[in-house]
């Protein structure tokens, strides 16, 4: 996507500039997604003014992909944030989804991310420093 194709209201919010948290992430006393404390952890930081969310960038969150939560942290991210009205009415933000992994794998993420309202990707070049390593 080109940043042409942004919604025009998300782009303001990028261009004025805005806290965009990286999300940590919730787990159970059993180390299991928390669903319930997760949505709350997302209506915190849009309550506290950010202008967006980081979601899956965040150290604590590489571990998501081998756990197979990529894709259900992201949905549960967008779908609290497009859900959540602010006491002041509604006000637009900025979603960036991290992005890991070879190429294929970052490529699907991108998809994911993008096909779950997601405006931007954060991509980790780990995995090529990792790769570099092993040639």
């Amino acid at each position: 996507m080109h940043w042409s194709d942004l919604p025009a209201d998300a782009l303001a919010v990028l261009r004025r500039g805005a806290v965009m948290p990286a999300h940590l992430l919730a787990l159970d006393a059993q180390r299991r997604l928390d669903p319930r404390r997760q949505r709350a952890l997302t209506r915190y930081y849009l309550d506290a003014g950010a202008g967006g969310l980081a979601v899956g960038v965040h150290s604590t969150q590489f571990a998501i992909r081998e756990q197979g939560l990529y894709e259900p942290v992201l949905a549960l991210a967008a779908q609290t944030a497009r859900e959540w009205v602010p006491l002041e009415g509604p006000r637009p933000l900025f979603m960036t989804a991290g992005l890991a992994g070879p190429t294929a794998q970052a490529r699907r993420e991108a998809q994911t991310a993008r096909g779950l309202g997601y405006h931007a990707g954060l991509l980790s070049l780990a995995a090529l420093k990792a790769r570099a390593k092993t040639s």
